[in-house]
């Protein structure tokens, strides 16, 4: 099956929000706590080798997730006025994407994190030829993972460690030096609740 008609048809399955407490149910969440809006691209490029995600490794110098991978992405301004206009320009600044290059195909679940944004991952592909670009103060390392990888569900691990005094348990989703996982993991892992094994073989 064509990655675009496969990915329209992941899109149109029935999926619910998730969040970063989604295996952690006995943490108990503020009530009337705002949400900062946030919106991260998920770009899928064709490669010799079939389809593939484009995903960052956060600059080790920022104060916050410092060396983590990511989606490009960032918080919503007044300007943007849509998540896919936020997810498009920051995914410029940081890793040079071109707009004009980029097909949006639609919106996955948002997602609630757990540093209090409301992220919405804007699912898309690149048209066309690709050299990254990344923004130095933001982005050590752009690369990419295969997306039949990311769309299986045995790939994806429950791990978990200390935060704030508690153990929290998350999502990791491992390929090869990279170590996805958090919030990263659990968007992604949405999108393979939907699919199944070796169906972009």
């Amino acid at each position: 099956m064509p990655v675009e008609q496969r990915l329209r048809a992941l899109l149109a399955r029935p999926a619910g929000a998730s969040s970063d407490y989604d295996l952690n149910p006995g943490i108990r969440l503020p009530e009337g706590r705002k949400l900062r809006p946030a919106a991260v691209l998920v770009p899928v490029i064709s490669a010799a080798d079939g389809a593939r995600v484009v995903l960052t490794k956060r600059s080790s110098q920022l104060k916050h997730h410092p060396g983590q991978v990511a989606f490009p992405g960032g918080k919503i301004e007044a300007e943007d006025g849509t998540p896919e206009a936020a997810a498009l320009r920051e995914s410029h600044e940081e890793i040079g994407l071109d707009p004009a290059s980029v097909q949006i195909l639609g919106r996955l679940p948002a997602h609630e994190t757990v540093t209090g944004f409301t992220v919405t991952p804007v699912l898309a592909l690149i048209r066309g030829p690709f050299t990254p670009v990344p923004e130095a103060g933001e982005v050590e390392e752009v690369f990419t993972v295969p997306l039949e990888h990311l769309l299986d569900p045995r790939r994806y691990r429950i791990e978990r460690r200390r935060w704030l005094g508690q153990w929290r348990s998350y999502y990791t989703v491992p390929w090869g030096p990279y170590y996805i996982w958090g919030a990263t993991a659990r968007m992604l892992r949405g999108l393979a609740g939907a699919a199944e094994p070796g169906a972009l073989e």
